[in-house]
C-alpha cells in the first residue's frame, strides 16, 4: 500500500449519469453541436459524444483534456463526483440482489431435488 493512502479512506468516483448531463448542458451553452464536437476531436463518428451525453461512457481523459479547452474550463469541472451515500446504496441493492439470489437458488434447489416419484432419482424435475 502506498504510505500517502489512508486504508481505512473511501475514494468516490464519477457520476457518468451526471457528467454527461454537465457535458450537454456545457456543450448546449457554448453553442456546439454534437457533430462539431465530433470534428474538434476528430473522432471518426458522433457516436462516443452520443454515449458521453447519455452517461454511458466517459471521455478519454485526452478527449476530457481537449474538451475542457473547447469548452473553456478545468477537466474536474466536467466530472460530478458520486457520492458516497450513493455508492453505499448501490451496495445495498447488490446485497439485497444477491441475497434474493440465493434464496431462490436454494429454493431451486430443494425443487429439484425432490424424489415425489419414489424413482430414486434426487435430480427429478417434477415439483
Amino acid at each position: 500500500m502506498n504510505a500517502h493512502m489512508k486504508k481505512d479512506k473511501v475514494y468516490s468516483n464519477i457520476d457518468m449519469k451526471r457528467t454527461g448531463q454537465i457535458l450537454r448542458k456545457r456543450i448546449g451553452d457554448k453553442g456546439y453541436s454534437v457533430g462539431e464536437i465530433q470534428k474538434m476531436l476528430m473522432l471518426s463518428c458522433p457516436q462516443p459524444v452520443y454515449r458521453w451525453l447519455k452517461g454511458q461512457i466517459l471521455p478519454s481523459v485526452n478527449h476530457l483534456y481537449m474538451l475542457s479547452q473547447i469548452l473553456e474550463c478545468h477537466m474536474e469541472e466536467l466530472l460530478v463526483e458520486r457520492h458516497l451515500e450513493y455508492i453505499w446504496e448501490i451496495v445495498e441493492k447488490e446485497q439485497s440482489f444477491m441475497a434474493e439470489g440465493k434464496r431462490r437458488m436454494e429454493a431451486y434447489g430443494k425443487w429439484t431435488c425432490r424424489d415425489d416419484l419414489g424413482t430414486g432419482d434426487t435430480n427429478a424435475w417434477e415439483p
